[in-house]
């Protein structure tokens, strides 16, 4: 049974998870925190998104206030870069990004010895 919608509006977790849970997004997020990218840039480095799934994305995350749309006088294409709400994302982006280096792509016999360091580091009870 899922909790009622109106208790998940004032749940910090449930919220955060709104926004980064799009498989899409923390992609997304990763290669804007390099610096501003136009849409063609990131079709090319987000592999496999769809234009029209890329398009959706970036609309939802810039009325998300994750990301703003940069128009330049100069180009009819604008670029899109990380606001304030946007950057603060990337710490946990990266974290992201180590679980699944060490627990989902990494050699078993690391997770074994950070097992080991975790409990030795871990206060006797």
């Amino acid at each position: 049974m899922r909790p009622p919608r109106d208790s998940l509006d004032h749940c910090p977790l449930a919220q955060t998870a709104s926004i980064i849970c799009d498989v899409w997004t923390p992609l997304i997020i990763r290669d804007l925190s390099k610096g501003p990218k136009r849409f063609s840039q990131l079709q090319r480095s987000v592999t496999g998104i769809s234009p029209k799934t890329l398009s959706t994305r970036l609309k939802q995350l810039e009325q998300q206030g994750v990301i703003q749309r940069l128009a330049e006088p100069a180009s009819a294409r604008p670029r899109y870069e990380l606001t304030p709400k946007g950057q603060a994302l990337v710490p946990l982006i990266r974290d992201m990004r180590a679980y699944g280096r060490t627990w989902l792509l990494g050699d078993p016999a690391d997770r074994h010895e950070e097992g080991l360091n975790q409990s030795a580091a871990a206060p006797a009870r």
